[in-house]
């Protein structure tokens, strides 16, 4: 393996750089993007316990927003819950987009790594057709050895940055997906808890106004 990287010449280290940075993105990202840190089931079932049972205060509230990236953005809504509709969706926006900016950390550079890999090994096959044309040019083709050197780093440094662009970009992808489909959840389950809110206070308000 030494002498593989090796032979691939100078820009093997930036590419070995790439694959390190890519293997710990998605290790950080398969970690982070788990259903149940993001957007726990049964979330809004408990904020509309608290509610009924009179416990939904500010230290409740705040307990959410600590607990997940879904709890920030139920807790925007739940802090202006006394508002119109138009005051809640704002809040809960706001927080959604910070929050969506937050899930999509460090995948640009996986794309970014995904992109610039392949240059890499380009640029690695260029120098390595140099270095052949360098020797043809100096000392003709006697020397097998020389020409294979060249050769090698051609080559090695194109499968090194196909070898690690491929599985960057399909995790790229995957994680794209992942998000959206994280941010889906999340808007679905904020709607359904304005929903829930407002109906109730809606309720209240009618019954108020028939025992007047």
């Amino acid at each position: 393996m030494l002498e593989f990287f090796k032979a691939g010449g100078p820009t093997m280290w930036p590419l070995l750089l790439f694959s390190i940075a890519a293997l710990a993105i998605a290790g950080e990202r398969f970690w982070s993007l788990q259903t149940k840190r993001i957007a726990p089931k049964g979330l809004v079932s408990q904020v509309w316990q608290w509610e009924q049972a009179g416990q939904l205060d500010a230290r409740r509230i705040q307990e959410l927003r600590r607990a997940s990236p879904l709890g920030r953005i139920l807790a925007a809504g739940l802090v202006n819950r006394r508002h119109d509709r138009a005051v809640i969706k704002e809040s809960i926006e706001e927080v959604g987009r910070h929050v969506a900016h937050e899930l999509e950390r460090f995948i640009g550079a996986l794309g970014t790594i995904a992109t610039a890999s392949p240059l890499l090994g380009l640029l690695g096959t260029v120098l390595g057709m140099m270095k052949i044309f360098a020797v043809v040019s100096s000392e003709g083709v006697g020397d097998p050895g020389l020409l294979a050197g060249g050769i090698a780093e051609a080559l090695i440094t194109t499968v090194t940055g196909l070898f690690i662009a491929i599985p960057s970009l399909l995790l790229y992808r995957f994680f794209r997906g992942r998000v959206d489909d994280l941010i889906i959840t999340m808007e679905q389950e904020a709607l359904k808890m304005v929903e829930i809110m407002l109906g109730e206070r809606e309720r209240d308000a009618m019954a108020k106004g028939n025992k007047s």
